[in-house]
This record gives structure tokens, C-alpha cells and sequence, in this order.
């Protein structure tokens, strides 16, 4: 095979992978779409074999697509036009912290897991939490956010600086170390979010925070969603520096009980949690207690315990994985849509009520302080007649957000799950994007199909 030949010119024999398993485990994610092998798999170690691999792979028009750890939910790694699959656990390195300037620099591989335990040791912590322990360079391209994007940001918010390796080779950087610039064009902003579709990212320099001296977390527990929704606009308008603030439906309290053993209260509930100093928090908690009070809350318990906030907060992120493990046969179709605050309550209404319509199985449960929700729905695949009820109730919710100035996807990113959305959600200004990659990406290797479809690629 004359790819193979080529990238072995440079690689060792144990950084390419043609091994059957291998392909596997790369010709796929954690969502619903169907998987499709890569023709090979490669493991570079340094930013220079990068720049090698996308040399070869635009001068032989050959597919490139990065991957992480393959836990994004709307098939962005899947290779559907085969090619070179980038995995980058080799370069997983720590490069540096900069703890006066709260900056990290950080190799794509980079777990977030992994990053905290090392910033740890400075006192120091990086923000964004998808739930998922998912790699910097995963969550970059896909401009992940979760539970506290509500008081930190998403991770657009978080970078300063990403080495970018284009698919001719070159190597750029699209920022620098200070905190603001009025210098040339934000290509941070173009670059996070865009999926592999506009080049492979080697390095990241990320802002971190300093560990909050003291940490509240808790459950508050409402009658309906209209309450609990109404206590999260209410928190906000107060300016509480509310840290997380999630939200979950009575049918995922019931899945989390029924898989953590747990005792909950099975309705509307918010999942909450406070960063700050020791008097602070007191006067925090009970001003949004007299918040959650005014709106009828039928539960108020909060935890001090560090081991009790981590069983909390395991329910929350462990709630897909509660719903997989407890449909054996079934795959999880997770979607997401973010609509302004203002329509979040009739958004989570009409999703439950198009949830029953469809006669499916399905939770909601959403970042609340940003307007971001998600829909869990477990489906059987091989099961034509279900999967396009699935379809049709992604599309209902999808349709639903646009109609209101919303967005059809709040963090899990278009992949080729959203695509079909693009255009009607962005209109006319699609066809810039669409000319910024034929710029960046003349012979369309990079993740062909992903986002939006421009001069795919076969090999």
C-alpha cells in the first residue's frame, strides 16, 4: 500500500496501525451514527510528525481525521471516507504552567483529568467540564463546555493560543500569552469549534483559576420545570456567582436512583454549586435558598463533604451512562440545542411532550444558566421504525430552537449529526465558512463531511 509506505519513511513501525481492532476503536464515537474504519491508523509524537503525516496526506488527496479519546457524541471522528485517523495519545504532555500569568500550555492529548492533577500542585484548575474525561485537543475542536460554563465560560473562553498544523503543512499560532489583543483577526475564535475541518491542533495554551478556597454543592428539589427554571432566572438576575447550576427531569432522577441506588426525590430538580470564600457562601446559599423558597422548592440540601459533593455531582455527569447501561441491546442518541433563557421553560415543555409524541424512552436535563439542554433518548439502531422516530424528535427540537434565535447544537458540536442544519440556521453566512475552508483546505482533506459538505474526498 503506497500510504502506508510513505508514512513509514518517518514513523516507527509501532506509530502506524493497520491491525483490525485498531481500526475499529477508531471508526467510531459515543453517539448513535454508524461507525466506518479508517485505511490507517497513525500515533505521532512530536508537532514535526504532524506536519510530516499532512504533508503526505494533501499531496496524496488522502483523508485526515484527528482523534482524541472518540467520546464526541455526533459522529465528528467517524472517517467515512476512510484515510489517515491522527490519534494523538502520544503527544500528552504538560509543557509548561505559568502560574503567575494562570496559564497552561498543553499537548493536544491532554486529558482534563490528567491536566487538573498537575495543576493541582499550583494551586490552580482548569474549567470547562464536559462531563466526559475528554482530551483538551478533543474539546477545543469541538468547543466543548458543561457544568460550568455559567460562571467560567465555554472553551472558547479558555484559549489563548492553539500551534496549528494546516493541511498543507504549515504551522501557525492563532493567539499569544496576554489576555487581550486588538491585533489582526480572532483566529482563536475560528479555530475552536471547527472540528478538524480547518487543521490539527499540537499545542494549546489554556487560561486556568485558582482553587476556590470553599465549595457548596446541593439538590433542589421543584414541583414542575416552570419552577425550577424560574429559580435559575432568578439566581442570575441576583447576581449570584453560581458556579454550576443543572438541571434534570423527574425521569432522569428516576434513572439515576435506580442506577446509584440513590433515594432522590423523582421531580424537577437543579443541581447546584458554589464557588467562593467560607462567609461568602453562607450569604450565597441563603439568598438563593429564599430565591428557591419564593418558587415553591420542596427540597433544599446542600453538602460540605468533599467525598458527598463528588457522589452528587457523579449522579449528574454519570447520567447517559446510567440510561446506556440500563437498555442493554439499545445506543444512546444524546442531542443537544441551546435557545435564549427567556424560552428555556417552553423549549424543556414542548421536548418532553415531542418525547411521549414519538413514543420514545428519553430524558432531559440541561445547563441551565446558559439555556443549553440536552435530550437522552436510547434507541435500538437495527430498529428502522424507532431510529426514525428518534430522528424526527432530534429534528422537532432541533426546528423548535432555530424558530426561537436559538442554535442546533449549545457544545456537542454539527459533526455529521447537525449538518443538515447548517444552512438554515446560519444562511448566507455559511457560504463565508464554506469559503474559509476552501482557503485553508483547498483539496478537502481535512475530516471530509463534517460540518458542512465541500469538495469531499475518496481514496
Amino acid at each position: 500500500m503506497k500510504l502506508l509506505s510513505l508514512l513509514s519513511t518517518f514513523l516507527e513501525d509501532d506509530q502506524i496501525s493497520v491491525n483490525a481492532s485498531v481500526l475499529e476503536q477508531h471508526s467510531k464515537d459515543e453517539s448513535y451514527h454508524t461507525p466506518h474504519d479508517p485505511d490507517v491508523v497513525v500515533f505521532p509524537k512530536t508537532t514535526e510528525e504532524v506536519t510530516r503525516i499532512m504533508k503526505t496526506a494533501n499531496d496524496n488527496q488522502v483523508p485526515i481525521i484527528p482523534f482524541g479519546l472518540g467520546s464526541s457524541l455526533e459522529g465528528h471522528v467517524i472517517p467515512y471516507h476512510g484515510g489517515i485517523s491522527i490519534d494523538f495519545q502520544l503527544m500528552n504532555k504538560v509543557l509548561e504552567v505559568r502560574p503567575h500569568d494562570f496559564l497552561v500550555r498543553v499537548q493536544p492529548g491532554v486529558t482534563r483529568s490528567q491536566l487538573n492533577k498537575e495543576l493541582k500542585k499550583h494551586g490552580l484548575f482548569f474549567t470547562v467540564d464536559p462531563g466526559a474525561d475528554a482530551t483538551i485537543g478533543g474539546m477545543a475542536a469541538t468547543n466543548a463546555s458543561g457544568t460550568t460554563s455559567v460562571r467560567y465560560g465555554v472553551m472558547r473562553d479558555q484559549v489563548r493560543d492553539i500551534e496549528v498544523v494546516l493541511a498543507d503543512g504549515r504551522v501557525i499560532h492563532t493567539g499569544s500569552m496576554t489576555a487581550k489583543s486588538s491585533s489582526g483577526y480572532h483566529l482563536n475564535g475560528l479555530f475552536v469549534g471547527s472540528e478538524g475541518t480547518l487543521g490539527t491542533f499540537t499545542e494549546l495554551t489554556l487560561n486556568v483559576y485558582g482553587i476556590p478556597e470553599a465549595t457548596l454543592a446541593g439538590r433542589i428539589v421543584f414541583p414542575s420545570i416552570e419552577k425550577a427554571v424560574s429559580t435559575v432566572t432568578n439566581i442570575l438576575h441576583a447576581a449570584i456567582p453560581v458556579a454550576r447550576i443543572e438541571l434534570v427531569d423527574a425521569r432522569s432522577v428516576q434513572q439515576v436512583n435506580k442506577t446509584n441506588e440513590t433515594n432522590y426525590i423523582e421531580k424537577p430538580t437543579l443541581f447546584v454549586e458554589f464557588h467562593g470564600n467560607e462567609a461568602g457562601l453562607k450569604q450565597d446559599v441563603a439568598f438563593a435558598q429564599s430565591i428557591a423558597q419564593d418558587n415553591d422548592c420542596e427540597e433544599f440540601i446542600f453538602e460540605h463533604d468533599t467525598k458527598k459533593r463528588a457522589l452528587l455531582w457523579e449522579a449528574r455527569h454519570n447520567l447517559a451512562y446510567s440510561f446506556s447501561h440500563g437498555s442493554p441491546g439499545k445506543k444512546m442518541m444524546v442531542t443537544d440545542v441551546c435557545v435564549p433563557i427567556s424560552e428555556l421553560t417552553g423549549a424543556i415543555i414542548d421536548a418532553r411532550k415531542a418525547i411521549e409524541t414519538y413514543g420514545l424512552d428519553g430524558a432531559l436535563l440541561g445547563h441551565v444558566g446558559d439555556g443549553n439542554y440536552h435530550a437522552i433518548v436510547m434507541i435500538d439502531p437495527s430498529d428502522s421504525a424507532e431510529l426514525d422516530r428518534a430522528m424526527k424528535l432530534n429534528q422537532h427540537l432541533v426546528h423548535y430552537a432555530l424558530e426561537r434565535g436559538g442554535t442546533c447544537t449549545g457544545e456537542h458540536g454539527v459533526g455529521t449529526g447537525k449538518a443538515q442544519y447548517q444552512q438554515r440556521e446560519h444562511g448566507p453566512a455559511l457560504d463565508v465558512m464554506k469559503a474559509l475552508k476552501q482557503t485553508l483546505d483547498p483539496n478537502g482533506i481535512l475530516n471530509p463531511g463534517k460540518i458542512f459538505a465541500i469538495d469531499r474526498v475518496t481514496n
